[in-house]
């Protein structure tokens, strides 16, 4: 299995135009962030979990030419926005894209692209195929993908372990009940915002606390604004277990 962060920061963590601040002007690639999403290839499946809005940007960039399935984590626009991009591979590949999602999920992606689940579309939608997930495994194209259950404040998001590979992103609370579900995992992805406290996500601290506890033998930090500070910098303060996650990593498991 292939893992590539295709992106790993926020709309806080992209560099803005006129700022000044030390990551946004950096030249270290690394600290040049889009919108945090995730690739995995298995058995030559190639599934992309969350399409923000840096979707047709992070595709170019890693030349995918084919999409198996979308799998959503949630319904915010930062983790939703380029399903609208999705209709290149309608073009490309002359068919559907099959869209894994909640019930809570599709009923914001029918409010946010309207249009494209109307009666009368217009030539040229994204074309998709909606499929219901909820807190229980699912398969497809004969990969198995565990849902984990994360608060995210008020909201519920999904967090996948597939294989000895675990991701979640925006949450800043877990169950006792769905960390047992990380446990084994060669590698787990974890959001951390920034220092200071955040109302739905975790912190730095906290995120390296939690790395701690599940005990896996690497944790990669994600969904990092630009108020963290410079990669290298964040890194050297880390125990060597724990990693900052940077745009194009990939991943052998």
């Amino acid at each position: 299995m292939k893992v590539t962060f295709l992106g790993t920061g926020t709309s806080q963590g992209v560099p803005i135009i006129g700022c000044k601040c030390i990551v946004c002007t950096s030249t270290n690639p690394k600290d040049n962030r889009l919108r945090t999403s995730v690739m995995i290839e298995v058995n030559d499946k190639r599934f992309v979990i969350d399409t923000g809005p840096d979707f047709r940007q992070q595709m170019l960039t890693e030349k995918v030419d084919n999409l198996t399935a979308v799998i959503y984590t949630h319904e915010h626009r930062d983790h939703v926005a380029g399903m609208d991009d999705l209709r290149a591979f309608n073009y490309v590949l002359g068919r559907r894209i099959d869209l894994y999602a909640t019930i809570k999920t599709q009923t914001s992606l029918k409010e946010q692209f309207s249009y494209a689940f109307s009666e009368n579309k217009y030539p040229g939608i994204p074309e998709v195929n909606l499929h219901t997930i909820e807190n229980k495994p699912f398969t497809i194209e004969g990969v198995e993908f565990k849902p984990i259950l994360v608060k995210h404040m008020y909201l519920d998001v999904l967090g996948f372990r597939i294989g000895d590979f675990t991701y979640i992103t925006d949450a800043n609370a877990i169950s006792d009940e769905e960390k047992k579900k990380v446990t084994g995992s060669q590698i787990v992805v974890l959001n951390a915002l920034r220092r200071e406290p955040h109302p739905s996500h975790f912190t730095f601290a906290e995120a390296v606390q939690l790395a701690q506890e599940l005990k896996c033998k690497t944790t990669y930090l994600t969904h990092i604004s630009h108020q963290l500070g410079l990669h290298d910098e964040v890194e050297k303060e880390m125990p060597p277990a724990i990693k900052l996650a940077y745009d194009g990593l990939s991943l052998i498991l």
